[in-house]
């Protein structure tokens, strides 16, 4: 399985493959044209809850991981589909975070590679996050054009 993580800032290369943004908002700066995508997988991103209290910071990063595995529970559809087309050539997980160690292109590359770990199903008591989450709940509701959208 080859799966591959780059920044939306660093230019597209043929051996990228299958290119797709996992992030929920669009990369400051850069044109679609320049990212060259052929998916935008908005609901993969984590949720707005949870993005806002990770704040890309390093020293909550693994709580983010276990957080963010609860949240991609709810969409194994599409992580079925990104595996089987990591299966069948180079997938590349486009994301826009400056830190490239402690971001959620990180955690998705490992549940991609990997598969989920066993869900909680307690409330977080350091967040006041719930998890899991319904897979509708995850934020602000998306345009259903985008949704999966090929770009």
């Amino acid at each position: 399985m080859d799966v591959r993580l780059k920044r939306a800032y660093e230019p597209a290369a043929s051996s990228d493959g299958y290119r797709v943004l996992i992030d929920r908002l669009w990369p400051r700066g850069v044109s679609r044209a320049a990212v060259k995508l052929n998916q935008w997988e908005r609901e993969l991103a984590p949720s707005t809850e949870l993005r806002q209290w990770f704040g890309h910071q390093p020293g909550r990063f693994e709580q983010f991981r276990r957080r963010y595995m609860d949240e991609l529970g709810g969409e194994r559809p599409q992580l079925a589909d990104l595996r089987r087309r990591a299966r069948n050539g180079p997938l590349t997980l486009v994301y826009s975070a400056r830190d490239s160690e402690h971001n959620d292109a990180v955690v998705l590359a490992e549940v991609l590679r990997r598969g989920l770990q066993k869900p909680r199903s307690s409330p977080d008591r350091t967040t006041g996050l719930a998890t899991p989450r319904s897979p509708g709940s995850r934020g602000t509701p998306k345009p259903d054009a985008w949704k999966g959208a090929k770009i």
